[in-house]
């Protein structure tokens, strides 16, 4: 039987961290603070949004809402952006996408503040990521997956990894994250061959692909560690990764759950990059 990666005990010991750093900050005069954006009322927007404010309030992390119509033009959401830019009591900005199509979501991403995108939805950001030059903040999915390697203790250096997905979001910084940190990565895809051998070949398995248990028991090989980064709906309602977790536990030596494994670290990845931007300014 698989050892289950509990999100839970990389949230515990990363709070603990940001408790202590936002006190330090405080004693300085600084709160940190984010700031998020939203248009509209999308249930899994405002689900987000009550998490991140409730775990923001358990280290300290001050909460600033901008709650827009759908409707909102584009316009007047560019100015409420610059002037979330040119506050210097906000650190952070959280903006909830997709936005409604009558705005072009290009145009709003590079009006961000790179310093201030915790998200790393802007081009600058995940420059940064792709160069090593540490410009911005890595996309918070992406370093919640090297939060829970590195809680755990899992081995990159010269490890075989298998990143099936390629988004922005998660699997292409992802991959290049591990990368820098000496891994050898394979990125697999829709047009992947024989997907199920490569995975098979892989130390490590990270399931980003987005789609409900379709990385299935053939994909596993006895040793292989596994994070899943899905979260789906399955036939039955409940919420489930993208890897088959129950066939997975009884090949894999280790995987996160879902819920509670790489999910549940992501809003906490979100306050650390607050917090980080908060001690620079």
């Amino acid at each position: 039987m698989a050892q289950v990666l509990d999100g839970k005990q990389v949230v515990a010991a990363l709070n603990e961290q940001l408790s202590a750093e936002v006190q330090r900050l405080q004693e300085l005069g600084i709160t940190p603070t984010l700031a998020i954006v939203r248009l509209g009322e999308r249930p899994d927007d405002i689900s987000y949004e009550r998490g991140a404010i409730k775990r923001a309030a358990t280290v300290g992390v001050t909460v600033k809402q901008f709650v827009l119509p759908q409707e909102t033009e584009q316009a007047e959401l560019l100015d409420i952006i610059a002037a979330i830019n040119d506050d210097p009591a906000l650190h952070g900005l959280l903006l909830f996408r997709p936005l409604p199509k009558h705005i072009n979501e290009e145009t709003i991403r590079a009006a961000i503040c790179p310093k201030k995108d915790i998200d790393g939805i802007t081009d600058l950001s995940l420059a940064g990521v792709f160069t090593g030059s540490g410009q911005g903040y890595p996309p918070c999915t992406a370093q919640a997956c090297m939060e829970a390697i590195d809680h755990f203790g899992i081995e990159l250096k010269g490890k075989r990894v298998v990143m099936i997905g390629r988004s922005l979001v998660v699997g292409k910084p992802l991959a290049m994250m591990l990368l820098a940190r000496h891994a050898t990565v394979t990125i697999c895809h829709t047009r992947t061959v024989d997907m199920p051998a490569v995975c098979r070949e892989a130390q490590i398995v990270i399931a980003a692909a987005g789609k409900a248990k379709v990385v299935s028991g053939e994909f596993f090989s006895p040793g292989q560690i596994v994070l899943d980064v899905g979260i789906n709906v399955d036939e039955a309602g409940n919420l489930c990764g993208d890897a088959d977790f129950t066939a997975a536990q009884d090949i894999v030596e280790a995987i996160t759950p879902v819920p509670g494994g790489i999910g549940t670290v992501t809003t906490s990845v979100l306050l650390k990059h607050v917090i980080a931007a908060a001690g620079v300014n």
